[in-house]
């Protein structure tokens, strides 16, 4: 490497490492550094203090402004608002801009006008551990024969069971029908006071007053979905789309008598014949009049003759049928830390 340093200066650092059979790389990783040290970089010179411009506003115009946007007629009205005023008084005292860029210096740069807050809606967290503690009722829309034309289907369903426990189908929504649907729906049921919780949304007919008032005769708990939150009422809406995903749903129903037709053979096939995947595959009416020990019982004996008739088609375990849950929620609460965790995150 020497002998290169040396050459490099006359013929130059690519003839002398062509000369020599010397790599580049290697001379200039191995050359010693030349020369002192780099000296370091000069300190930023501070810069200037900036001038205030000719035309910015004084200290005491500043004040001023400010003063005017503090009145009381003035405390929750907008800098342009405030402007238009002043210029119909025939006052102007600077931009609407400069009004906001001195509300911000002072921190008060946030909505000045007077509105409604709207109270935080409590999330409903509703429990069923047996059938008749909790209903669910909505009404949804069945198409007509022409367009805008429509039937309205009233259903209130059991959470616990599934069982839908009264339909209704009505040429209007109105609120006098939906307090004669669950008045009647209740006394068939004979569901006694103090008993039952029945939920639904923030529909206009689910929050009128003759519903209410029935149900505090009654002695029935009422609660309400928060607003624009379908999760609050989730078992209607799947019971609703169970309906309406059916092969046999018609696009439009010739009359109201059709439509009748039609959901009383499905309310009959949706509470004996459908095997809910939330309820362990049996069948609304199997839980809601209690037959459930029975018919689980009788699962287990065909499992069990099947499981010593073939032990080794079984793996891991013998077979069992899939339990009922013990208990349902609409919004189950969370663990307090769980939430401490989420509200950190």
């Amino acid at each position: 490497m020497d002998a290169v340093t040396h050459l490099a200066p006359t013929v130059g650092v690519v003839a002398a490492c062509d000369f020599l059979r010397v790599a580049r790389a290697s001379f200039y990783r191995q050359r010693p550094v030349l020369g002192p040290p780099a000296a370091p970089p000069p300190e930023p010179a501070v810069a200037a203090r900036r001038l205030a411009p000719a035309r910015a506003l004084s200290a005491e115009e500043r004040a001023g402004v400010l003063a005017i946007l503090h009145e009381e007629r003035f405390q929750d009205r907008s800098p342009a608002a405030v402007q238009a005023t002043l210029l119909d008084e025939g006052q102007y005292l600077c931009s609407t801009r400069t009004m906001y860029r001195i509300l911000e210096q002072e921190g008060e740069s946030r909505e000045r006008r007077d509105q409604l807050v709207h109270p935080p809606y409590q999330k409903p967290e509703l429990l069923a551990t047996a059938p008749n503690q909790l209903w669910s009722w909505d009404i949804t829309k069945l198409l007509g024969p022409a367009k805008w034309t429509y039937f309205y289907l009233y259903v209130i369903l059991d959470v616990f069971s599934r069982y839908v426990t009264g339909w209704m189908v009505a040429p209007r929504e109105k609120a006098e029908l939906a307090k004669r649907f669950i008045e009647e729906t209740i006394g068939k049921h004979q569901i006694p006071a103090g008993q039952l919780h029945i939920h639904a949304d923030r529909g206009k007919v689910m929050t009128s007053k003759p519903v209410a008032f029935l149900m505090a005769d009654l002695g029935v708990t009422k609660t309400h979905s928060r607003p624009y939150v379908s999760d609050d009422n989730p078992y209607s809406e799947s019971q609703f789309r169970t309906l309406k995903y059916r092969p046999e749903f018609p696009d439009r129903f010739g009359s109201i008598q059709d439509s009748r037709a039609y959901c009383q053979q499905f309310f009959q096939w949706y509470n004996h014949e459908h095997r809910h995947s939330g309820i362990g595959l049996l069948t609304p009416a199997m839980v809601h009049f209690g037959e459930t020990q029975t018919v689980l019982a009788r699962r287990q004996a065909v499992l069990d003759a099947a499981y010593q008739a073939h032990p080794d088609r079984f793996v891991r375990r013998p077979p069992k049928p899939l339990p009922l849950p013990s208990e349902v929620w609409i919004n189950r609460p969370v663990p307090t830390g769980q939430k401490t965790e989420e509200g950190s995150q």
